[in-house]
């Protein structure tokens, strides 16, 4: 259902003047509009949303999420209707952004709710009564992250990744796509996720789909708080698209890649490291001009 419409995936080795090695894996390039880590997010969902006879999906992000993105394209691409619960409903009076106007124009239905009902999308009574009310929609959770997106986003990694890389690093939303890397990953590898948004509530999250103990997480380079930015991270996202010709987005891929530069600067990494980064797409959400 999605193997065959997946591009090959580049590799880009950036040039440092510094004693690592960086390369870069362009999960961004495997498709236009499924892009990153979204594609193996949603592939075992939709297979199993289509195994049971649902005709439609629903689902849940904020105004940049690039979850909501991928799913409306996706779906429309095999044959669902989308529903995406969006939180803000001041947002229904607002333009849509970028990342909204995607999802708009691959077919979903947009449904702005209050933040107070947003905070109910875990809960099963909740989740009961969207059932009820949409009897023809497969659910699948915020960011995608669930038991089949980890079964998806554990195939990020090759055994090629497995044996020639010390560490991996990826960008932390929900935590589903981390925790698939760490459980593909080796023995002496060493996973560090970048977290988009501020506090520890995620390592407990990553905690509940993995018994590794071989990764960390920051949320150092978060600038704030969930698609908030400053100055700092503009210009670094300026330069580095310069220089390197990869683009990123503000909300995940730059305070990624920000905070990767900063810890090697520190030396955090001791000489001939050998890390993996994993562009997780997302780039419809990018600022126009910074």
């Amino acid at each position: 259902m999605f193997d065959h419409i997946a591009f090959p995936t580049p590799y880009q080795t950036l040039q440092l003047p510094y004693s690592v090695q960086v390369t870069v894996k362009r999960l961004d390039l495997i498709h236009p509009h499924i892009s990153g880590n979204k594609f193996f997010k949603l592939k075992y969902n939709l297979l199993a949303a289509q195994q049971q006879g649902f005709s439609q999906v629903l689902t849940f992000g904020g105004a940049f999420s690039n979850h909501i993105a991928a799913t409306a394209y996706a779906a429309q691409h095999f044959g669902f209707q989308s529903i995406g619960l969006i939180r803000g409903e001041e947002l229904s009076s607002q333009a849509l952004n970028p990342t909204l106007q995607t999802a708009h124009d691959f077919g979903m239905q947009l449904h702005f709710v209050s933040r107070a009902e947003y905070r109910l999308r875990h809960e099963i009574a909740y989740l009961q009564q969207l059932q009820q009310r949409y009897p023809q929609a497969f659910m699948i959770p915020e960011g995608g992250s669930n038991a089949l997106a980890l079964q998806g986003s554990q195939e990020i990694l090759s055994e090629n990744d497995r044996g020639n890389y010390d560490v991996i690093c990826c960008a932390v939303g929900t935590g589903g796509t981390i925790a698939g890397l760490i459980e593909s990953s080796s023995a002496q590898q060493q996973v560090l996720g970048f977290s988009a948004l501020k506090g520890d509530f995620l390592k407990r999250d990553i905690q509940q789909w993995t018994n590794k103990s071989n990764w960390s997480l920051t949320d150092a380079y978060c600038c704030g708080g969930y698609a908030k930015t400053n100055s700092e991270l503009l210009q670094f996202m300026q330069h580095f698209e310069q220089r390197y010709a990869i683009p990123l987005e503000q909300v995940y891929t730059a305070k990624m890649m920000m905070g990767l530069f900063d810890l090697i600067q520190q030396n955090h990494f001791p000489a001939n490291t050998r890390i993996l980064v994993i562009h997780t797409g997302g780039v419809q959400g990018k600022l126009k001009a910074y």
